[in-house]
C-alpha cells in the first residue's frame, strides 16, 4: 500500500500517464477555492501492475486502488497540471476507489509524484508511483550455475570456511509459524547433510488492554537470518517473529542456547566477529544492534545509532563484517544511510548518508578499497559509497526490488538480489554492470562462498508449484 506523502518531494519531470479514460480537465480544475475542507483525511493510495506480482515497468498498466476516503468524494489524479484520467474517481459507500492508468512506453525509471486532488470536501497531497527499470538478461554464459532444491521457505544461507559446510534458514507462512528449518549443506553437491526444526515457542502475551485468548499455539521459534562462527564451531540464527535469536552446533545442529523472546526486537540478521569473540544481530525497526559473547554465550550490550535526519529514527536492517579491520556496516532501511561501527570499542564511527537511496535494505562492502554497497527496494538501485568521505561513486538500476547485496573480494564483484525482478545483477567495484543473471524469481539473499563462489536464496517455490525453494551456487567460469 503506497501512503499519501504530504510533501513534494521532487519537481515533476517528463512522464506523462496515459488514461484509460478520455482527458477532460474540467473537474479537476473546476474547484472552487477556499471552500470546505477535509480536515480529517487518513487516505491510503496503491498503485500495482495490473499483471500479479509484477512490478511497473514503462509501457504497464496500472491499477490504482484507494481508501479512507469519504462516500461520494471525487478523486482527481495529476502529473504536474496534466490529469492522469479522463473523470474523477468517485469513492463508493466503503470510502474505496479503483482505476486504471498506462505508463507511457517511453516513461523514464524511477519515484514519480503523483498529485492527488480531492474534492467533497477538498484536500491534496501527493503519492508516488515507482517505474522499476527492465534490466536484460546479460553475461549467463561467465557463470556456472547449479540449482538445488533443498526446503520451502528459504531466507538467507552462510558459509563455514573451516567445515566446508552451508548453512540456510527456511520457515513457511506467518505467525504461528510451525514449519520452520536450519539446514546444512554440502556446498559442492547442494545435497542436504543434516536438517533440524527449531523447537516450540511460547504463546505472544496478549496485548495490553485485551483479553487472554486463553490456550495459544505460538508455533515454534522460526530461523530467518544465519551466521556462522568457525572458532566456536556454531550457527547463529536469528528468530524475527519471537524477537530473539538462537545458537546452534556446526556438527550435528543440536542446540546450543535459545535466546529469551524480546532479546532483539524483530531480529534480523547475525554475523559474527570470530576473533573478538562477538556476534552482532540487527533489531529491525530499530536504532539497535544487539552484542553477544559468542563465548558464553549471552548478551553483552547494546549498540544505539542515532540517525543524521532530522526527525529520523535509524532502522537497522543488514549487517556486513569487516573482520580484518573491525568494522561493522549497518543499514537503516528508514533513513537511508548506513553506520560504521568499531567491534573492538562497540562504538558508532560514522553515519553516512546515502543519496539516491529509499528503502535501503541490503549493505556489504570491499576491504581493499573501503567501498560501501547499499542495495534499496524502493529505487531499485544499488549505491556505491566511498567509505571515508561518503562521496556517491555510482549509483547504478539494477532491478525492481533490489534487496540484498553480497561483495566477493575474490573476483572484486558485487551480487544484488532483486526480488521483484527476479535476477542477480553482477556489477564490479565501480558500480559498472557486468552480468544480470536470471529468472530468480524471487531472489531473497546472496552470500559468499569459497573462491569466488557466491550463493543465492530464490524462494519462488509457491509460484512455481515446486516442493522446495531453489539454492543458487554462482561460480565465475574461469
Amino acid at each position: 500500500m503506497t501512503r499519501l506523502d504530504p510533501r513534494f518531494r521532487r519537481t515533476f519531470s517528463g512522464l506523462l500517464l496515459a488514461g484509460t479514460l478520455m482527458l477532460n480537465a474540467g473537474t479537476a480544475l473546476g474547484q472552487s477555492t477556499f471552500g470546505a475542507l477535509d480536515q480529517t483525511s487518513n487516505v491510503q493510495l496503491r498503485f500495482s501492475a495490473a499483471e500479479q506480482n509484477r512490478p511497473i515497468h514503462a509501457g504497464s498498466v496500472v491499477a490504482v486502488a484507494g481508501q479512507g476516503f469519504r462516500p461520494g468524494q471525487q478523486v482527481t489524479l495529476l502529473y504536474g497540471t496534466t490529469p492522469l484520467l479522463g473523470n474523477a474517481l468517485v469513492a463508493d459507500g466503503e470510502g474505496k476507489i479503483a482505476g486504471r492508468i498506462t505508463v507511457p512506453a517511453e516513461a523514464v525509471a524511477g519515484n514519480h509524484p503523483i498529485v492527488v486532488v480531492v474534492q467533497g470536501p477538498y484536500n491534496a497531497t501527493v503519492a508516488t508511483l515507482k517505474v522499476s527499470p527492465q534490466i536484460p538478461l546479460s553475461g549467463l554464459d561467465r557463470f556456472e550455475i547449479t540449482e538445488g532444491r533443498v526446503a520451502r521457505g528459504l531466507y538467507q544461507s552462510a558459509y563455514s570456511a573451516r567445515n566446508n559446510a552451508l548453512f540456510v534458514t527456511a520457515a513457511v507462512g506467518r505467525p504461528p509459524v510451525r514449519q520452520s528449518e536450519l539446514l546444512r549443506l554440502n556446498p559442492e553437491t547442494l545435497a542436504v547433510v543434516a536438517r533440524v526444526a527449531p523447537q516450540a515457542a511460547p504463546a505472544p502475551a496478549p496485548r495490553p488492554g485485551a483479553a487472554s485468548p486463553g490456550p495459544a499455539d505460538g508455533g515454534v521459534y522460526a530461523v530467518y537470518g544465519v551466521g556462522v562462527d568457525d572458532v566456536n564451531e556454531t550457527v547463529w540464527v536469528s528468530n524475527s517473529r519471537q524477537n530473539t535469536v538462537a545458537v546452534y552446533r556446526q556438527s550435528d545442529l543440536s542446540l546450543v542456547r535459545q535466546f529469551e523472546p524480546g532479546t532483539v526486537s524483530h531480529a534480523r540478521d547475525v554475523v559474527i566477529d570470530a576473533t573478538l569473540g562477538k556476534a552482532y544481530s540487527s533489531a529491525t525497526f530499530k536504532p539497535e544492534v544487539v552484542v553477544f559473547n559468542t563465548r558464553t554465550p549471552e548478551v553483552a550490550g547494546r549498540i544505539q545509532i542515532a540517525s543524521r535526519v532530522r526527525g529520523g529514527t535509524f532502522s537497522a536492517a543488514s549487517l556486513s563484517l569487516n573482520a580484518d579491520a573491525h568494522r561493522l556496516y549497518v543499514v537503516s532501511n528508514s533513513t537511508n544511510e548506513v553506520a560504521i561501527i568499531n567491534t573492538q570499542t562497540d562504538q558508532v564511527e560514522k553515519v553516512l548518508p546515502v543519496p539516491g537511496a529509499r528503502a535501503s535494505i541490503g549493505v556489504s562492502h570491499d576491504p581493499r578499497t573501503h567501498r560501501i554497497f547499499v542495495a534499496s527496494q524502493g529505487s531499485d538501485n544499488l549505491v556505491v559509497l566511498d567509505g571515508e568521505s561518503g562521496a556517491v561513486v555510482a549509483d547504478t538500476l539494477v532491478g525492481a526490488g533490489a534487496l540484498n547485496v553480497v561483495f566477493d573480494p575474490v573476483q572484486r564483484r558485487a551480487y544484488v538480489a532483486s526480488r521483484a525482478a527476479g535476477t542477480v545483477t553482477v556489477t564490479d567495484v565501480d558500480g559498472k554492470i557486468l552480468a544480470n543473471i536470471g529468472p530468480a524469481p524471487l531472489a531473497n539473499h546472496v552470500a559468499t562462498g569459497p573462491n569466488g563462489t557466491v550463493f543465492a536464496v530464490d524462494k519462488s517455490a509457491a509460484a512455481r508449484n515446486e516442493e522446495g525453494d531453489t539454492i543458487l551456487r554462482i561460480r565465475p567460469r574461469q
